[in-house]
């Protein structure tokens, strides 16, 4: 059995990420803003020795949002929550680039970071819903190729202010009275394109130095960007095939931009379904299929395609022709759902049905998964998953079931041998910028 360790990282929705999984017998109803229920699911996801979990957002929400968009917490005051009721495991969360500012994105991640102990990790996203900007006094969303371009400068930004304070810059010295060294203390003094910050931050660097870099854009610029820039990628797959290729690509592009690409993992969602029989799984999912209707599939649907109404078109006829709809939006997920109509043949039902409830390779007995998972690692398709809860029992199945096999076989720790989130993902501390370039002027 092959010894590489995978990553495993905990997607923890409230409602569940389905339009139905509310309904579910067993389901939380009031999840998205019930901090008990995720309390339980970050704990039994550090049982399960998980190097983080991870929290999705977004910025705007419409009568046709799918229940856990419309009703839950704002990420970062969530993790604070969490940091103070976990001891280990990473602490990830989604925060957008086109509606916040540099300074104050820098600021809130610092803190977790102390706060945590250093386990945060900040997923950077440029937002697709072009709704979000009625709700930050703009006129209108910036285009797919401008956000790039913001998120760019953004996190350059931030990781400038992030360095503010060289390691050894407050010694504290209460005989003396010396609090900080001042010659350690750096401003910023960025002007750019779309931001201008002076700096410097008013918190210090934790013990990992910085927060790690998450991103989930699966365009050409969101490849690009990941490439150079994240520590890992979040990035859904249809296939083990689709999985490898988008692999091999991303990892060629960030030895283009001199980016070893062992130090970048790739980390495909997955919600996988487990029995300890395959008819036991099998049920699972039949239950789960049951509660979607096809309503709320055509709206889940709309999503990719900025809340697009499907339900205009017949239902058996051919998926309709859409253009350029998506391009500015979700540009990865609504082209792909584009060229799977049309290289199949799909009536608009199957596509709506496929898209709303897929029936993923990782559902099975824990046998089955263990082995799917394995072998996704060892073929070249991913580094590890971001595992998020197909059903109410999701997180306590797999912690049970599959956790153990995957521990058996030596694919996952069985204990934490670090304490930051750098650490899990065996990531460098990284060098201050001025304590760098001191020590080569030196």
């Amino acid at each position: 059995m092959g010894n590489k360790q995978l990553k495993l990282g905990a997607m923890i929705q409230g409602a569940g990420g389905g339009w139905a999984d509310w309904r579910h017998p067993d389901s939380v109803a009031d999840a998205g803003i019930n901090f008990g229920f995720y309390k339980r699911q970050a704990q039994l996801a550090e049982a399960g020795k998980f190097d983080f979990v991870f929290i999705a957002d977004s910025v705007s929400i419409n009568s046709k949002s799918s229940p856990h968009y419309l009703n839950r917490f704002e990420p970062l005051t969530l993790l604070s929550g969490l940091a103070a009721v976990t001891e280990k495991i990473g602490l990830v969360g989604t925060l957008t680039v086109s509606y916040s500012e540099p300074y104050t994105v820098a600021r809130q991640f610092a803190s977790l970071d102390h706060i945590s102990g250093g386990r945060a990790g900040w997923n950077v996203v440029t937002s697709w819903l072009t709704g979000s900007a009625e709700n930050y006094s703009k006129d209108e969303h910036p285009p797919h190729e401008v956000r790039y371009r913001i998120a760019q400068e953004h996190l350059d930004v931030v990781r400038g202010l992030w360095d503010s304070w060289e390691d050894d810059a407050f010694p504290y010295d209460k005989e003396s009275g010396v609090f900080f060294d001042p010659s350690k203390l750096h401003a910023l003094n960025h002007k750019g394109e779309f931001f201008s910050v002076k700096g410097p931050l008013n918190i210090s660097r934790s013990k990992q130095g910085q927060p790690v870099i998450f991103q989930a854009g699966t365009s050409e610029e969101g490849r690009n960007f990941a490439a150079k820039n994240a520590d890992a990628i979040f990035v859904g797959h249809e296939n083990i095939e689709e999985a490898k290729r988008f692999y091999q690509d991303v990892k060629r592009r960030a030895a283009e931009f001199g980016r070893n690409p062992d130090e970048l993992f790739i980390l495909p969602g997955i919600g996988p379904i487990v029995g300890r029989t395959e008819e036991e799984a099998e049920r699972k999912y039949r239950e789960k299929l049951e509660l979607v209707t096809i309503e709320d599939a055509l709206t889940a649907l709309g999503r990719p395609f900025n809340d697009h109404d499907f339900s205009q078109y017949p239902l058996d006829g051919p998926f309709p022709d859409l253009g350029d709809l998506g391009w500015e939006s979700q540009r990865g997920s609504s082209e792909r759902i584009k060229k799977l109509a049309k290289e199949n043949n799909y009536t608009l039902r199957e596509v709506a049905l496929r898209f709303a409830t897929p029936k993923s390779t990782f559902v099975g007995s824990a046998e089955k998964v263990a082995n799917t998972i394995q072998q996704w690692v060892e073929e070249g398709a991913a580094d590890g998953f971001i595992v998020s809860l197909a059903t109410p029992s999701g997180m306590d199945d797999f912690v049970e079931l599959v956790v153990p096999i995957l521990q058996r076989r030596g694919l996952l720790r069985e204990e934490y041998e670090h304490d930051t989130l750098r650490g899990h993902l065996g990531l460098k501390v990284p060098v201050n910028r001025y304590s760098r370039e001191e020590a080569i002027q030196a």
